[in-house]
């Protein structure tokens, strides 16, 4: 991707920011410091990050209190998920470690580098609907990505009552799903009537989930079915935390009813893949893998070389021409 060349008024204005920042960085430093060289603050205790507000994170403790917290001068990249060790504060505590993740869900921003949105993640749910129309290779994107970086994906096949009263689409449906049970893919489906929605909430009961899909595909819809009393208990946190208020520009997460715990945020809802090597899309295809290594050639593009594994598997019934056209289609991505 090329970068625009900045104007020098551009320039001034973006390292003038930059300094504010680094400002404003070294104070909470200096404010998350000063309170424990004084010792106005509790013991150590472990907690999890539920949302994320600027310079500031909201801090859950094992007993389900809350409070904000600053973060220590050598601790970084905090995401929502996180686990820490942090001291309670009057009003405001201070994360003082950070504990080794499980699992971390990242995006590129629009220069290329990863960053990490979301963390101790166990499952991806990967929202579609009759419309807007789901393609092959936006669904497998997301399979992907959701491979990639080691979390379990789920496809939730959402408003099912307009299938029932459209035969066409519905065919159209049952042809795009048709390989992915083969490959070991859950498909869980629901609607605007609430069919299906226990179903939905054993996949997530236990296991901390969070949505993407289309614009459209009913995400907001199904959270709203899975959290009812959501505005009010964004209220509580708020108050809990003593300012701030749920916006969509942070992830934040919220635990549900039926046990689990479901993490919003706008800038996990899309994956990008330019930041992906060749290897990692095809491991991300799982019935390329145990064919990987097997071909004639070291350097196979999978595109018409004699002796190519992939291609056999192709003629052999093994991987169907839209899973191979979708992984041609996203490698043409990444070379773009």
């Amino acid at each position: 991707m090329s970068k625009r060349k900045l104007s020098r008024q551009q320039a001034w204005r973006v390292e003038k920011i930059q300094q504010e920042r680094a400002k404003r960085a070294a104070r909470r430093a200096e404010v998350a410091e000063e309170s424990l060289a004084e010792g106005e603050l509790g013991p150590e205790r472990e907690g999890m990050v539920i949302a994320h507000y600027g310079t500031q994170v909201a801090v859950e403790s094992d007993t389900g209190t809350v409070q904000r917290c600053h973060i220590r001068a050598n601790i970084d990249g905090l995401v929502t998920g996180d686990k820490v060790v942090w001291c309670e504060g009057e009003p405001t505590g201070v994360i003082v470690a950070q504990l080794e993740r499980d699992t971390v869900l990242c995006r590129p921003d629009p220069h290329g580098k990863l960053k990490a949105v979301a963390a101790n993640i166990d499952q991806i749910l990967i929202v579609i609907a009759p419309y807007p129309e789901p393609h092959a290779n936006l669904l497998d994107r997301y399979l992907v990505a959701s491979e990639v970086v080691g979390i379990e994906p789920v496809i939730v096949v959402n408003k099912t009552d307009l299938l029932d009263q459209d035969p066409a689409q519905q065919q159209l449906m049952d042809m795009l799903l048709e390989v992915y049970p083969s490959l070991g893919y859950r498909i869980l489906r629901t609607s605007n009537k609430d069919d299906g929605l226990d179903e939905l909430q054993a996949a997530l009961h236990e296991r901390t989930s969070v949505f993407v899909g289309q614009s459209g595909v009913g995400k907001s819809s199904l959270v709203n079915k899975l959290l009812p009393e959501a505005g009010l208990r964004v209220g509580a946190l708020s108050e809990n935390t003593l300012k701030g208020t749920h916006t969509t520009t942070t992830a934040q997460l919220f635990h549900m009813d039926c046990g689990g715990s479901l993490i919003d945020s706008p800038g996990i809802r899309e994956f990008g893949l330019w930041h992906m090597s060749r290897g990692e899309v095809e491991q991300g295809f799982r019935e390329f893998r145990e064919l990987l290594g097997y071909c004639k050639f070291r350097d196979c593009q999978h595109e018409h070389e004699p002796g190519c594994a992939i291609l056999q598997a192709l003629d052999e019934g093994v991987i169907t021409e839209e899973r191979l056209g979708s992984y041609r289609h996203i490698i043409n991505s990444l070379d773009q």
